[in-house]
């Protein structure tokens, strides 16, 4: 079972409110998610931000007029997020609530016309774990509504645990290595650093949403092979804006490509919940 206390652990200690401000693979990132959010999510209503830390989605699409409930397994990034409601406004930010992705009994059936996904398959690492996760996802959304769910795939993950090796090998032995490659789960051996990993393949991301309900529009590379480059975009959208705006749109242009997929960082899963009920599907 995934140690949930490590992992609130991590978030309690890692600067996840400015992730995507401080740096050029977390700005290209955010860039790249808002665009994805703002083609793929309907027009207007409710939207979940489930595994949405402090809010760096839930607020802006608060502030496009969507009515927004962050959710976070963090005490600590809620906590922030309640914080900067209080100093902002924010008004179509309605609940920020401490919530396991796992367990969303405090939310209605159908109560949702989106939910964001964008964190907790990260780190859920049993089967069970997940289908229960994508299962509570399919409920509280509406028939059609839209879910769009980030993962890290197997490819990428598990030659980042190499990486990781390298820089600090006292959260990775020879049994976590081996294993991470052999089943996509990642314990990380120290308390420090990310932990309770899971790293996927895209078709077994595929399956899991396919056997909880969803159809599938598309599974993306979020940052393509802007993944590594980073730095060097950012950059050139100050250098010049004409070839970033191209290479950007050559980045989207293979971003569905399976090999960009599996070895580019992360990816999304964008689907829509089937319109029958959950107990009627084939």
């Amino acid at each position: 079972m995934t140690n949930f206390e490590r992992v609130k652990d991590y978030y309690k200690n890692f600067d996840e409110k400015n992730r995507l401000a401080n740096s050029s693979h977390g700005k290209l990132e955010y860039m790249m998610t808002m665009d994805i959010l703002k083609e793929h999510l309907p027009k207007g209503g409710t939207i979940l931000d489930l595994g949405g830390g402090a809010g760096a989605y839930a607020f802006p699409l608060a502030a496009e007029g969507y009515k927004v409930v962050l959710a976070d397994l963090s005490p600590d990034l809620i906590e922030q997020a309640k914080q900067e409601k209080a100093e902002t406004g924010a008004d179509n930010l309605i609940a920020c609530d401490v919530v396991n992705a796992t367990d969303l009994n405090m939310y209605s059936d159908g109560q949702f016309d989106a939910v964001l996904l964008l964190g907790p398959l990260y780190h859920l690492i049993e089967e069970s774990e997940r289908k229960q996760c994508v299962s509570e996802v399919y409920r509280v959304l509406k028939p059609g509504g839209t879910v769009i769910a980030s993962f890290i795939p197997y490819l990428t993950g598990s030659i980042a645990i190499v990486d990781r090796f390298f820089r600090d090998p006292r959260q990775v032995n020879r049994e976590n290595m081996v294993g991470v490659f052999r089943s996509g789960k990642f314990n990380n051996m120290a308390p420090w650093g990310f932990q309770e990993g899971y790293y996927p393949s895209s078709d077994e991301i595929d399956e899991l949403f396919k056997n909880c309900g969803f159809s599938k529009k598309l599974i993306r590379s979020l940052r393509s092979f802007g993944y590594g480059r980073e730095e060097m975009l950012c950059s050139l959208a100050e250098k010049d804006p004409e070839m970033f705006n191209i290479i950007i749109g050559l980045i989207n242009q293979t971003a569905e490509d399976k090999a960009i997929i599996e070895t580019c960082c992360h990816a999304v899963y964008i689907g829509t919940r089937h319109k029958q009920a959950f107990g009627e599907i084939a």
